[in-house]
């Protein structure tokens, strides 16, 4: 099959709208999760990682004036600006052309635009912006994609799922390029449900430790330009080595207890990338720092042999942005691949899991070659995706 190369790369979270930001951010150890006292969202005060509504304006509204010259901002929904400027700022590089029909779209979303149940937008929104496919034809409108996107929702591990989907599309030669985009919002609705299950820390969540209370959630948007085409023979690229899904079957919303269903995923992603557990320099694990899934997670590191290997969550910095989490985590843990820099696990200080586990507690130099991505999701579905220099 094709190798399947990442030419370029963009993260919107709380802490920037630029992957250099997001990663500047992770250098300094800016945590952005803050305690948000508002009413359209949430009756009390909840802890929540939110994108800066200001800047989001200002970027909005210069890639609109590239692409749309003639649409009125304001006939855009807060998770379409998100995406179209994440997919503005990766596109930048002029190496992929949207409306070249050998490049796919693909967009991975949980909710999308969730928010337009409420009735401050009832009024301002057509009741089928609601549909994710509606969602996509907007995208793919705006940037003149030639072929319709195709989208996934497959709970929390929808971003990665969308990486691999768009990597078998390129590697069976059916595309020469794709351009992988997810986000989610925060919304009255998201947040509404997980503090029903009572999964919402009332602080900063921290990811593997013994004093973890649960998740942080946090808006997010990430977009990776995929390509059979390295951008440059004469340097080093990260390549999509391989990756595997599966579905434990536990719980509606729980994970499995043993692990054992997402270890079977990692020794699947390793048998396609041709590695074995000592091959794998860093783990950008799934770490929602709820009781449950950070525990089946330790238990499926160490039973694929990985106990060794460095390991932190992203989620402590910007919180859990759910359709965005698999493409906003793999683009960070891509740049540490590329900087050969590991970023501490924000959040963690005591070990509270029973697997063993080498969580990254300080930001440290180090010499990377490949990294292993984890993902878990409501259903109990798993996934993993590898990454390596070449």
């Amino acid at each position: 099959m094709k190798p399947v190369y990442i030419l370029s790369d963009n993260i919107i979270t709380s802490l920037g709208f630029s992957t250099a930001e997001n990663t500047a951010a992770l250098d300094r150890g800016t945590i952005g999760i803050k305690t948000i006292n508002e009413q359209d969202l949430y009756p009390g005060p909840v802890q929540l990682s939110l994108i800066d509504t200001v800047r989001l304006t200002e970027k909005f509204s210069e890639a609109l004036a590239i692409h749309q010259k003639t649409l009125p901002a304001g006939s855009f929904t807060r998770l379409e600006k998100m995406f179209i400027v994440s997919i503005h700022d990766a596109l930048k590089t002029g190496l992929v052309q949207p409306e070249n029909p050998r490049t796919l779209l693909v967009i991975s979303t949980t909710k999308g635009n969730i928010d337009l149940l409420e009735n401050r937008y009832k009024a301002v929104f057509s009741h089928k912006r609601l549909y994710l496919w509606e969602l996509g034809r907007i995208i793919q409108n705006f940037f003149g994609f030639a072929e319709t996107p195709l989208i996934i929702s497959n709970a929390c591990i929808s971003g990665v799922v969308a990486i691999m989907t768009a990597t078998r599309f390129l590697q069976a030669g059916l595309y020469d390029q794709a351009v992988v985009t997810g986000g989610d919002i925060a919304s009255e609705f998201v947040i509404s449900g997980f503090q029903s299950f009572q999964a919402i820390s009332p602080n900063p969540c921290k990811p593997f430790d013994l004093n973890r209370t649960g998740l942080s959630l946090g808006e997010g948007c990430g977009t990776m330009v995929l390509s059979t085409t390295r951008e440059m023979e004469e340097t080093s690229s990260i390549r999509v080595a391989g990756g595997a899904t599966s579905n434990d079957a536990n719980h509606i919303s729980g994970p499995s207890r043993t692990g054992e269903e997402l270890g079977a995923v990692i020794n699947q992603t390793f048998r396609q990338a041709g590695l074995t557990p000592l091959d794998i320099s860093y783990i950008s694990a799934h770490g929602t720092a709820t009781p449950f899934n950070d525990e089946m997670e330790s238990k499926a590191i160490e039973f694929s042999g990985l106990s060794h290997v460095p390991v932190n969550s992203f989620k402590g910095y910007w919180g859990h942005t759910l359709g965005a989490a698999g493409l906003v985590e793999s683009v960070a843990a891509i740049s540490s691949l590329r900087t050969n820099l590991l970023y501490r696990s924000a959040g963690f200080e005591t070990p509270g899991v029973s697997g063993t586990m080498n969580v990254i507690n300080v930001n440290q130099p180090v010499r990377l070659t490949s990294c292993l991505k984890t993902a878990s999701g409501f259903g109990g579905c798993n996934a993993a995706i590898l990454y390596q220099k070449v």
